[in-house]
């Protein structure tokens, strides 16, 4: 058993060959193999996201504060409030990330298969990004 005590992990700020604007990412676990989960805490400052990527065994998010958006490709885009659970099947293409004036914070949650959690695409433009909204809440 391994306890990480809090503060013992420093926060780093996310790669930014694959991320638009400021995010920040704690670890939460990195599973040793033969477990292959790994789970971060993303903070997304106003008008930060990930690029366009994909998850070879998918990826689960649940947002725990501010205000973002979820996309996949050739869809429309949608808005994510704390409390929701998105799951996002293996290989779909993907972003999400802050609103416009609001920072997102979820936990994102996935398996590495072949040591490989993520395949990073291109960048996120701002036109796709500005985009009209698909409001699932009534």
């Amino acid at each position: 058993m391994t306890v990480y005590e809090a503060g013992s992990r420093p926060t780093k700020r996310a790669n930014p060959e694959y991320f638009t604007g400021t995010v920040w990412q704690d670890p939460v676990i990195e599973a040793p193999a033969p477990a292959r989960v790994m789970a971060l805490r993303v903070a997304f400052e106003p008008k930060a996201r990930t690029h366009w990527h994909t998850h070879p065994l998918g990826q689960t998010l649940h947002v725990l504060e501010g205000a973002g958006f979820i996309q996949v490709w050739g869809q429309d885009k949608l808005s994510i409030l704390p409390g929701d659970v998105v799951w996002i099947p293996p290989g779909l293409k993907h972003w999400h990330g802050a609103g416009p004036n609001t920072g997102m914070v979820h936990l994102a949650i996935q398996e590495a298969q072949d040591g490989v959690a993520a395949e990073w695409l291109e960048a996120v433009d701002d036109a796709t990004f500005e985009g009209a909204l698909v409001s699932r809440r009534k």
